[in-house]
């Protein structure tokens, strides 16, 4: 077994940052495009490889070859021979769709239903493109807005009266007085509003807005959302989701069902290996508003911003209850180097900051480290450690069995 570093594909989806994962990596981007996301994985859209001296491993191809030591028994036990998680760093420049994912017997039910309807697993309205669900938790790098889950009734009430245009105000009524069983009535009655009735509601939210923008990023993200995305109700949504700014090195967990939408910033994102989306505004893609209704949670939600926990030498963890992953960051200082546990499973490292080194205790190999490279650690490698001024996110597959 050996340390192995990674090559990783980024993804140019027009809403990502020309620059952030250009500055991390220290890889040019000479054509000035956008760059989105970085991926670290075996996603078939996205796959890593690993390096081992002059060869390109695919790292799925990798893991077959020697899935024990690799992925750990833990793993195999679990999840067979995939490596259950999807690590990211996510570069938005410009907003993201709100959207939510499924429970994981809600992308059961539904990859069969559109798999016997016979749609094709790449048509533009396929809902579901596989069995699994989609946990995820968001790490800021920079500070990071975003939209997570449902504002108390009466607040969310209170801060939707000032923009909310005629077409709504009954359905804004019925959120009032319905102590929290007014969110899905108010939000299919916003979705559904179509043709020339939903492009004056979006005019008049716009021209409500602007005048309190200055005074409320809830106000300004709303008129900023109505400019990138014309006739889109969603620009509400500032108003009725939990508006976040996270920072550097706080993060927050998005369980399945929770709407959602990242609005600006850079940030490590960590989730469970699965392309199920239900989107629900922002965006030009499809949108199935009686599905995304089926499995969106329509209940307050109390936002927690996780900050890191130490969990021993140089290491912190992100409290998170996902079975496919799990978040740490790691921090070495002079004299106090991080020191890797004997028995644990699969790895993924991804160094942000500074300069160091990783050492395999066994074989006696030292590999430098710098801002923006990434390595894969095998579940089967001796204990490793990692020294210099560098931090360091990790991300794991929670032991459950030794």
């Amino acid at each position: 077994m050996q340390i192995y570093r990674l090559e990783n594909v980024i993804q140019p989806y027009a809403w990502g940052s020309k620059t952030a994962i250009a500055r991390l990596t220290g890889r040019s981007n000479p054509a000035h495009e956008p760059q989105a996301e970085l991926w670290m994985g075996t996603h078939p859209k996205g796959p890593s490889l690993a390096v081992a001296g002059d060869d390109r491993i695919p790292l799925q191809q990798l893991i077959d070859r020697q899935p024990v030591d690799i992925l750990g028994r833990d793993v195999v036990r679990r999840f067979g021979n995939a490596l259950p998680y999807l690590f990211k760093v996510l570069a938005a420049a410009q907003p993201l769709s709100i959207q939510a994912h499924p429970s994981k017997h809600q992308a059961v039910e539904g990859f069969d239903r559109e798999n016997r309807e016979g749609k094709a697993l790449d048509a533009p309205d396929r809902n579901y493109r596989d069995d699994n669900h989609k946990p995820e938790i968001i790490c800021a790098l920079t500070p990071f807005w975003g939209l997570n889950g449902f504002r108390p009734p009466a607040e969310a009430a209170e801060l939707l009266a000032p923009v909310c245009p005629h077409d709504l105000d009954d359905a804004l009524q019925h959120l009032k007085t319905s102590r929290g069983q007014g969110f899905g009535d108010f939000f299919k009655a916003m979705m559904t509003l179509t043709g020339d009735t939903r492009d004056t509601a979006a005019r008049e939210i716009l021209h409500k807005a602007r005048p309190l923008a200055g005074a409320s990023p809830l106000y300004r993200w709303i008129v900023d959302l109505a400019r990138a995305y014309p006739g889109d109700m969603g620009i509400l949504s500032p108003a009725l989701l939990n508006l976040v700014c996270l920072e550097p090195g706080q993060a927050m967990y998005l369980r399945a069902g929770q709407l959602h939408a990242y609005l600006d910033g850079v940030g490590i994102e960590l989730m469970a290996n699965s392309d199920n989306v239900l989107r629900g505004g922002l965006t030009p893609k499809h949108v199935d508003v009686v599905e995304l209704l089926s499995v969106v949670r329509f209940e307050e939600t109390a936002i927690q911003i996780l900050d890191p926990k130490p969990v021993g030498v140089a290491e912190s963890v992100y409290d998170c209850p996902a079975d496919e992953f799990s978040l740490t960051v790691i921090h070495p200082s002079s004299g106090h180097p991080y020191v890797a546990p004997t028995i644990r499973n699969i790895e993924m490292l991804l160094c942000t900051e500074g300069e160091g080194r990783i050492e395999d205790g066994g074989q006696g190999v030292h590999l430098t480290m710098k801002k923006g490279d990434s390595f894969l650690i095998p579940a089967g490698l001796n204990p490793y450690s990692i020294g210099g001024n560098v931090t360091v996110y990790k991300a794991a597959v929670p032991l459950l069995h030794q």
